[in-house]
């Protein structure tokens, strides 16, 4: 069982992080295209990145899409509080992501300015520099950070290709604030594994890092749909609100999440 989104603009959708968000699926419109392969992703299992379906939108189809759709939302007096990069993977692995960030930010300001323009990113690719920069010119970067240590970044994440963990903290660190960690919590079991990033362990090594990037806002939060992955738990609010306590008292801004 898997959540895909079959449209280039979905929604608006009622977000629990974003409120009202219009979203822009970069990626296939039948299957998932990422550069993790998450335990927990809503989207299911990432196939093999053989080239079957994997078509994306083009620049100009994303562009054209979103202006049709921005006319339709504020004639109707429905404009979204946010314009969010998410989908059916890692919207960065468009080509053309660096364009189509900035044909996005000017359709916003000609049609719905008071929207801010998000991305929903798992951060594997904030060292490329063009994708960088982009992300840069974002209201609002939210990338991902789920563990503390390598072991179960590679067990919750579980990257597609060779990836060096703190090398992508040293990249998160580079943004000099300029961004929003999310992290999912949970424990279960895979591959007859036991997986927990809500241990002594890794929050401490989590929040380390935290203070390292030194990001404007956190957000944390539970399984809330159907994951690929079984035997999973979905942590209770007692627990997120024990987690966000010490990220505050780290001298953080941090929301947690049902």
């Amino acid at each position: 069982m898997s959540f895909l989104f079959h449209d280039v603009i979905f929604g608006p959708v009622r977000s629990r992080r974003l409120g009202l968000s219009l979203g822009i699926n970069l990626l296939p419109l039948h299957r998932k295209y990422c550069s993790f392969n998450c335990i927990y992703c809503e989207c299911g299992w990432t196939p093999s990145q053989a080239r079957e379906g994997m078509e994306l939108p083009s620049r100009a189809e994303v562009a054209s899409f979103l202006e049709q759709k921005l006319k339709e939302l504020a004639a109707g007096n429905y404009l979204p509080d946010a314009i969010t990069y998410a989908g059916n993977g890692e919207p960065t692995l468009h080509p053309e992501f660096s364009a189509i960030v900035d044909d996005t930010l000017r359709l916003r300001n000609q049609y719905s300015p008071h929207s801010v323009v998000t991305v929903l990113s798992n951060a594997s690719r904030i060292d490329d520099p063009a994708v960088f920069e982009a992300l840069l010119k974002l209201d609002h970067n939210i990338l991902k950070l789920d563990a503390g240590t390598d072991k179960t970044f590679r067990i919750l994440n579980n990257p597609v290709e060779a990836f060096d963990f703190s090398h992508m903290i040293s990249g998160l660190m580079k943004f000099n604030g300029n961004l929003i960690i999310q992290t999912m919590f949970l424990r279960g079991v895979i591959k007859g594994q036991v997986v927990d990033n809500t241990t002594t362990n890794e929050v401490e090594a989590w929040i380390k890092h935290l203070k390292a990037i030194r990001p404007k806002a956190v957000m944390i939060y539970p399984i809330a749909r159907e994951t690929p992955a079984k035997d999973l738990e979905k942590i209770s609010r007692e627990e997120m609100e024990r987690i966000a306590g010490l990220v505050r008292q780290a001298g953080m801004e941090v929301k947690a999440y049902d």
